[in-house]
């Protein structure tokens, strides 16, 4: 596959929804690998790192007289998810037998959902930017996953590990909704946060756990939808926003030479950042689906929905309501600190205790965030409590401290969790000048200091005030007040 040559810039610096003309449609197919114990149809574990075909039992492999039976926490999970996206939990729906021929399919055949799914429509909402988007959903179906082709550690050859086979899967479609690689990754983002926030899957992308296929396609504003193209097992959102980036151009380029795009499944290569073919795309009719004559319909009583109801913990986008209005945070700072429960609770311990929403959000979204970025951790094994954080911001909100005095808090904290703020603030000499009387003196040398700055601030140049906050500042290492030194000063010249 050619390159994309550099037309244009790519779709993640354009400030339109048009790339060349061209409008963007994608669709997302995610598989969400189920919290569970056991396989879908069998009692084999799911344990990911199992050595090769240790994991695999006769039903998995579809073994003569070896019968599939439904995993009730799968169901359970599913029911979770349509809850939790707004949809329709089905009372009743079928497993349908997909026919396919590949070497890591050991029945021939995979276990899944066709016309009567378990969980069916539902939306999910979540920003891009500042901006609002809603996703809508199509469908969530139950289905068993296939092993695994290994290539790399054979020479010539390939090895086939069937630990992976029978692994509960939800697959999540939408509908193509989405109209850049910006939007792709923010609902990608959302709904991950959503099934790690209800237990349903654990959201390890690098193992596997939380896979997604984008659906690509571009067509003239107002034409009929254009070929689509497949993005196969996207298990990072950086690579997700690269190989969506350059399929639209590719595609662009392909029609713009005047060639039709084939619908195709394609695989995304991180060390060229290109896509490329791995076969064509099949349809629902290539697959054969017929119900599985093995499975009984899946029958979900309402009791079960309304108990599954009564275990749910508040939702995200519920949480980010709560904070707007009981805080009144910005929708931003809410949706950013619910990125996840553990870093939900840290926030309200900590407003719980310094009673200043909008400082602690400001703090977990900069510098703490930050910090843990740098440490490649989270939130959850933070070695600041919300305790010390709420007592640190307390001191910024009552002059003790300045903003930057509590950044050099911070990283001692950082460095000694079982440090005392009010030692750190002595020993590093951090506490904030608020005495006006010691300011005033401050002030008046440094004025002395610096007449020439004063008679252009007295000539009409504002740059000059600034210039004389600095070295106020400077002389004062940091530690007056800057509201009071700014007062003061402007009194001063006056």
């Amino acid at each position: 596959m050619n390159k994309p040559t550099s037309k244009s810039t790519t779709p993640s610096t354009q400030t339109s929804l048009l790339v060349r003309g061209y409008e963007v449609v994608i669709g997302f197919e995610t598989h969400a690998q189920l919290l569970t114990n056991s396989k879908i149809f069998s009692r084999a574990f799911t344990h990911f790192g199992a050595m090769p075909n240790t994991q695999a039992c006769a039903v998995d492999l579809a073994l003569p007289g070896a019968l599939p039976v439904m995993n009730k926490r799968a169901v359970e999970c599913a029911i979770r998810l349509g809850l939790a996206l707004g949809s329709h939990v089905a009372h009743r729906s079928i497993f349908a037998r997909k026919n396919y021929f590949y070497p890591d399919l050991p029945k021939g055949y995979q276990i899944s959902q066709f016309e009567i799914p378990v969980v069916q429509g539902g939306e999910v909402s979540f920003l891009v930017g500042t901006q609002p988007k809603t996703v809508r959903l199509v469908r969530a179906h139950l289905e068993e996953d296939a092993g695994k082709s290994l290539h790399e550690d054979f020479v010539g050859m390939s090895g086939i590990d069937l630990n992976r086979a029978g692994t509960p899967l939800l697959e999540i479609v939408t509908e193509p909704d989405m109209r850049s690689s910006q939007e792709a990754v923010a609902y990608a983002k959302e709904l991950h946060k959503i099934v790690t926030w209800i237990h349903v899957c654990d959201g390890n992308m690098q193992e596997g756990s939380f896979r997604c296929d984008a659906n690509v396609s571009v067509r003239k504003p107002g034409a009929e939808l254009g070929t689509r193209r497949e993005i196969k097992n996207l298990n990072s959102f950086k690579f997700m926003q690269q190989a969506i980036d350059y399929e639209v151009l590719w595609q662009i380029e392909q029609l713009e030479d005047g060639n039709a795009i084939e619908q195709a499944t394609v695989l995304f290569d991180p060390e060229t950042g290109e896509t490329r073919s791995m076969r064509t795309k099949e349809d629902a009719a290539d697959y054969r689906y017929f119900p599985d004559p093995d499975l009984p319909p899946l029958v979900i009583a309402p009791e079960w929905i309304e108990e599954v109801r009564g275990s749910m913990p508040e939702l995200p986008r519920a949480m980010v309501e709560r904070f707007v209005s009981s805080y009144g945070l910005p929708e931003y700072d809410a949706s950013t600190v619910t990125q996840s429960p553990q870093m939900a609770s840290y926030f309200e311990a900590t407003v719980k205790e310094c009673g200043q929403a909008k400082l602690a959000s400001n703090w977990i979204m900069g510098e703490l965030s930050r910090k843990l970025n740098e440490d490649n951790t989270d939130i959850a094994h933070c070695p600041v409590s919300s305790h010390q954080l709420a007592e640190l911001i307390t001191n910024i909100a009552k002059g003790e401290i300045s903003n930057n005095s509590g950044k050099v808090l911070l990283d001692a904290l950082w460095s000694d969790p079982n440090a005392k703020i009010s030692a750190l603030i002595e020993i590093k000499g951090l506490k904030q000048v608020n005495d006006s009387g010691a300011l005033e003196k401050l002030i008046d040398d440094v004025l002395a200091a610096n007449a020439d700055n004063v008679a252009q601030f007295k000539a009409g140049k504002e740059k000059a005030f600034n210039a004389l906050i600095g070295q106020a500042m400077k002389a004062s290492k940091g530690q007056a007040n800057p509201q009071q030194l700014t007062e003061l000063l402007k009194k001063k010249l006056s």
